[in-house]
């Protein structure tokens, strides 16, 4: 398959720049995957679609202020640096902005030398492992310094950083939020909870594997960048006995649904366990765990937009994109959510 067989054109002015005031007022398209029938409804309408006895499965990674911005010790040279996965001994995976600058033994300054990052590793394509070199207490140094890495396509400023993290959010450790997750209220989960719906959390830092662009002509020459995840023996018990008891299960978001099958695919079941995952799912994927999953409207070309046209169908998904750039949904991170459901 060709990459180039999932792009579309997106007006660039329903590319969504900020959150909406209320979270649970965005829109939300229906996708009626067994039909192919298309509904029109808000995201506080999920309380019609999800049932007594389903386990709603949600990603509590927190974002962290990963962005830093600081200079070459030896040039002044400005570098800016993404932290992508945390590795032992102060090592940081990172994506550095003017990566050909930043050899070996290079060291970045950030605020006047507060914080210090060494280059001890040349990955592709710009990564770098960075010895991270400070004083005191390395989250505490990140919160003042770092600052929320916002996607490239969201040009206006973010009043409030809290708007880029979900409600449920709880482990830090993610470089972009899991935006499917961005639409929920405490009190949604509440009326979700009161009706019979179980919650389910699991854990998956999002980095390069999520956000990436896909830049391989074919999709099978893609190779997915690694992301950390994690899943207690609390969530694998329930998850489990909600399968053996043909009850569905409802992903918030690709990175849930990626846990999920990440877990299966290692023990053929749900398992307590945490690790890392490359999973590539695009269609011709034999799929073991979800039955719904909620999801953001996502770039052309991506990996995402692909695990859902393998979830639902590429003729589906691809009506149901030009049916929500016709009725001008909002899309990418702070846009509107599809609901693809079994029912």
């Amino acid at each position: 398959m060709k990459t180039s067989d999932f792009d579309y054109n997106l007006p660039s002015h329903l590319i969504a720049q900020t959150p909406l005031l209320d979270r649970k007022t965005s829109r939300m398209m229906v996708v009626h995957k067994n039909t192919g029938m298309l509904e029109h409804r808000h995201f506080y309408d999920i309380l019609d679609y999800l049932h007594e006895g389903d386990v709603l499965v949600r990603n509590n990674t927190r974002v962290i202020p990963a962005r830093l911005f600081g200079t070459k010790e030896e040039t002044g040279a400005h570098v800016e640096v993404l932290l992508l996965r945390q590795l032992p001994n102060d090592v940081w995976e990172c994506l550095v902005g003017n990566a050909k600058t930043v050899k070996i033994d290079t060291i970045v300054s950030f605020h006047d030398g507060r914080l210090r990052a060494k280059c001890i590793e040349i990955g592709e394509k710009g990564i770098r492992k960075m010895q991270m070199l400070y004083d005191g207490i390395f989250t505490e140094i990140l919160d003042e310094l770092g600052s929320v890495p916002l996607p490239p396509y969201i040009k206006e400023k973010l009043n409030d950083p809290n708007r880029y993290q979900t409600v449920y959010a709880k482990i830090d450790g993610s470089a972009a939020a899991p935006t499917a997750g961005l639409h929920f209220t405490k009190e949604i989960f509440d009326a979700l909870q009161a009706k019979g719906v179980e919650i389910v959390d699991v854990t998956l830092h999002v980095g390069l594997g999520t956000f990436r662009p896909m830049d391989t002509e074919t999709i099978e020459e893609h190779h997915m960048h690694a992301e950390v995840y994690e899943m207690s023996k609390e969530a694998a018990d329930t998850l489990n006995r909600a399968k053996e008891e043909g009850r569905r299960i409802i992903a918030i978001g690709t990175t849930s649904v990626r846990t999920l099958e990440s877990v299966y695919q290692r023990f053929q079941k749900f398992e307590a366990c945490s690790g890392e995952t490359t999973l590539f799912i695009y269609p011709g994927y034999k799929w073991n765990t979800i039955d719904c999953m909620l999801t953001n409207f996502h770039l052309p070309k991506s990996t995402l937009l692909m695990m859902i046209s393998s979830f639902a169908g590429k003729e589906l998904i691809f009506h149901a994109y030009e049916e929500a750039i016709q009725q001008e949904y909002r899309f990418f991170s702070f846009g509107d959510c599809m609901l693809i459901t079994n029912e």
